[in-house]
């Protein structure tokens, strides 16, 4: 029964020859390799060309890995020091002579390599003393291999562990080979529509040919095999889910724009919508009229917008006699967005009420007795609002704003809050910029709409790269700015694995800042402080009390102070892409030039050089998002960290195969759309590969 295709990828690693209860413990533990199909799913991450043989003649220092075929002419052996010997062999193939290197297992060498005998030697060749040679070199009986044969060496990623026990890469390879000839032949998991209409690689032969391809071609077409069926079944599950959702729940019917849609936009917006908005209205309008429910990711840089845009679907929630609410992730956020449209509602008759952790008693059992009655048109509040405790009469509109700080469990919460089996409109802001191949991938029930542009009267932010060095420079343009009647933030790094430091930094460069700005006010303000210090210190810049604040990251997602033109970030060098453009997004909100400065050390490594001159060059978002995305991969990204990315990757690279996720997209959009619960006979092998996909890797009930 153990070797039928179907469960012989389900054995016991331990019980594959060359692995036993030792080594089955490292694997465990080093790569969490437990079975057949998750050493088989253990990919190379780089291959050597076995196919060529050198003359040594031809070889020089600067050459990656390659091979010859010679004999030993005769043993050197050199002392270093107590019971330590460094052993040479003279190599030779009779165009030219290299040596071949041992520091150490030297005297197994002399043992088993026969002068004269010949041998195909591998390594990787450098000079020493004007000569070639190959420090701890493979070596094989030359009249045993076939070298036309032999294709690509796979390298496997090892850590210090494992080679301390003797598992480095090329025992890995062993065992593989050996698992791979004992396979039968594997199953399907692909229909032949999809398998013949991409021209794909059958499944059996990519997964042995990545692991053991002869040539490039071949690898590259195996890999994209692996890739498109990893994305493929990714998107399957999400899109199926979503489905799922629509088909149960209906949407309320928004089919009237009426009195209060109309007297705010005729009378109350501050200024024409920019093409980009009035775009994504209709698509929120198409949404809300259609009778399923929506659900739509809402993009858009700090400042262009997305608050209006969400303000004006909760207005027509009102019309159509229904409640909104918009949630943010903190208290001073929800504050912020509750003044925001106030401003915006002035004079209007409708009732706007907070509800955070601060409105208690009296205040707040008025409140909760109004969303009950419905004379509670709309709720600002953090995530408290979809507590059991707050009940609305009839809600009909959710707005989330900053979508990876709010699970999908407190999403589902929402639908207790609807009637007659229909839940309320959700519509998710978020000022990250999510490069649409991730959003597909992480939030691929929720359809996208993005606001691309800025409104009209706002000056694009000024970015500068300054070093340590020119500090005098610095605190003397910030004076000059301060003068005009600006306000400063400086920000500083907090990183959990050198906190106690950055810690110490910060407090030392407050006082610094100090001494060095005795005629103007600081406030200071970090993660470690008690909220309500927090807030206090927050409350006294956005008054214009105090002119500079010195922060950590803590001010990455928040205040709005329009009076703000400068934002210092110091040691630039150690925050990320999106990091830096969330920090930058804090200024640029009035009417004057603003201006960003990354200060860094002189020495920087490629990389950080790189995400420095992008911040200079750019302010749009996506075009940053995406940099980060290659720079970092999708597992970093800020934002999609705390959500986590709720499937294991094993051979696609969201940022690199963009491509294959638009393709994988399709295929799947287009079984759903023809067999949305999987039914029909030939989608069988479909629906029993997630069924296996979900017992194995992942709780997929986390994608939404």
């Amino acid at each position: 029964m153990i070797d039928s295709p179907l469960n012989i990828l389900d054995q016991d690693i331990k019980y594959l020859p060359g692995v036993g209860p030792n080594r089955k413990k490292m694997l465990s533990k080093e790569l969490g390799i437990e079975t057949y199909g998750q050493l088989l799913e253990y990919y190379p991450y780089k291959y050597v060309d076995r196919s060529k043989v050198y003359q040594v003649c031809e070889l020089t220092g600067d050459m990656p890995f390659v091979q010859v075929v010679g004999h030993i002419l005769s043993y050197e052996t050199f002392p270093m020091g107590p019971r330590k010997e460094r052993v040479v062999a003279h190599f030779s193939d009779g165009t030219a002579i290299m040596d071949l290197v041992w520091f150490n297992g030297g005297k197994y060498a002399k043992q088993h390599y026969t002068i004269g005998k010949d041998y195909l030697v591998f390594g990787r060749p450098s000079v020493y003393n004007n000569r070639i040679q190959v420090q701890h070199p493979d070596i094989d009986d030359a009249s045993k291999v076939d070298t036309s044969a032999m294709g690509m060496q796979p390298y496997y990623n090892t850590t210090e562990k494992m080679k301390g026990s003797g598992l480095n890469s090329r025992a890995v390879e062993r065992l593989t080979r050996t698992l791979i000839e004992k396979l039968p032949t594997l199953p399907e998991t692909l229909p032949d529509v999809i398998l013949n209409g991409r021209r794909l690689m059958g499944r059996d032969e990519a997964l042995r040919t990545v692991h053991y391809p002869q040539n490039a071609k071949d690898l590259d077409r195996a890999r994209v095999r692996l890739k498109f069926e990893e994305l493929f079944f990714v998107q399957l599950n999400i899109l199926r889910y979503a489905s799922d959702q629509r088909r149960k729940y209906r949407g309320y019917v928004f089919n009237r724009i009426g009195p209060v849609f109309n007297d705010f936009y005729q009378k109350n917006l501050p200024f024409e919508l920019t093409g980009a908005q009035k775009r994504v209205m209709h698509e929120i309008r198409a949404d809300v009229c259609s009778g399923r429910q929506m659900n739509r990711l809402l993009q858009g840089d700090v400042g262009s917008g997305k608050t209006l845009v969400a303000l004006m679907a909760m207005l027509i929630a009102l019309d159509n006699g229904y409640q909104a609410c918009i949630m943010a992730p903190t208290e001073i956020l929800a504050e912020q967005h509750m003044q925001t449209i106030k401003d915006f509602l002035r004079n209007m008759p409708v009732r706007v009420e907070l509800l955070t952790g601060i409105v208690k008693g009296k205040k707040r059992a008025e409140v909760l007795e109004g969303l009950l009655d419905g004379t509670v048109q709309i709720l600002v509040g953090t995530h408290a609002v979809i507590e059991d405790t707050v009940q609305f009469q009839r809600l009909g509109l959710v707005v989330v704003d900053e979508q990876h700080r709010f699970g999908v469990a407190q999403r589902a919460k929402l639908w207790s809050k609807g009637m007659d089996g229909a839940i309320p409109h959700v519509l998710v802001m978020t000022a990250t910029p999510i490069p649409r191949t991730l959003a597909m991938t992480l939030y691929g029930d929720l359809d996208v709409s993005v606001i691309d542009e800025l409104p009209p009267g706002r000056k694009p932010i000024q970015t500068t790269h300054v070093f340590d060095s020119r500090m005098t420079w610095l605190y003397d343009g910030m004076r000059k700015q301060i003068r005009q009647g600006r306000q400063i933030y400086v920000v500083f790094p907090l990183i959990e694995e050198s906190e106690k430091s950055d810690m110490k930094n910060l407090e030392q460069g407050f006082e610094v800042l100090c001494q060095a700005f005795p005629d103007f006010r600081l406030s200071k303000v970090h993660g470690k402080m008690k909220p309500r210090d927090k807030e206090e210190e927050m409350q006294r810049f956005v008054s214009g009390e105090t002119q500079i604040l010195v922060a950590t990251t803590v001010i990455e997602v928040g205040v709005n102070v329009p009076n703000a033109s400068v934002m210092v970030i110091l040691d630039a060098q150690r925050f990320g892409l999106s990091q830096l453009h969330q920090l930058r997004g804090r200024v640029g909100r009035g009417a004057d030039q603003s201006y960003c400065i990354l200060v860094t050390p002189y020495k920087l490594s490629e990389e950080t050089r790189k995400r420095i001159d992008i911040m200079c060059e750019t302010n749009d978002g996506f075009r940053i998002a995406e940099a980060d995305l290659k720079l970092r991969g999708p597992g970093d990204l800020e934002g999609t960290q705390q959500s986590g990315m709720a499937f294991d990757l094993k051979i696609a690279d969201i940022a690199r195969d963009g491509q294959l996720v638009q393709m994988a997209r399709d295929e799947a959009q287009h079984i759903i759309d023809q067999d949305p619960t999987l039914s029909e006979p030939h989608h069988q092998v479909l629906l029993s590969r997630l069924r296996q996909l979900r017992k194995d890797m992942m709780d997929w009930s986390n994608i939404s």
